[in-house]
């Protein structure tokens, strides 16, 4: 059995054929080169992917809870965390007033 190679090899255009692209990609009024303004403004996509920043940031802990707390707030569904958060932050409320 003869082995393939999994790497992958990229062959670099020679620098006529490298013209020849060129030209050819400039004289395509739908594919223009980008302008210097525009490779400025360009981010890398892994920064614009996934949940936006919050203006309120959450620590994260370790904590354990009671079984029966836990199975009741994961019986309520999807969100379950979010609505543990906002019963401790009522809990604090409160209590922050009495003070």
């Amino acid at each position: 059995m003869s082995k393939i190679s999994r790497e992958i090899s990229i062959v670099m255009p020679s620098v006529a054929e490298d013209k020849v692209i060129t030209a050819a990609a400039k004289s395509d009024p739908d594919a223009q080169p980008l302008t210097p303004a525009q490779l400025k403004a360009m981010v890398p996509l892994k920064a614009l992917r996934g949940r936006p920043k919050s203006e309120k940031t959450k620590q994260l802990v370790s904590v354990r809870y009671s079984r029966e707390v836990v199975e009741y707030f994961k019986s309520t569904g999807d969100g379950w965390q979010s609505r543990m958060d906002d019963v401790l932050l009522k809990y604090v409320a409160q209590h922050t007033r009495r003070a």
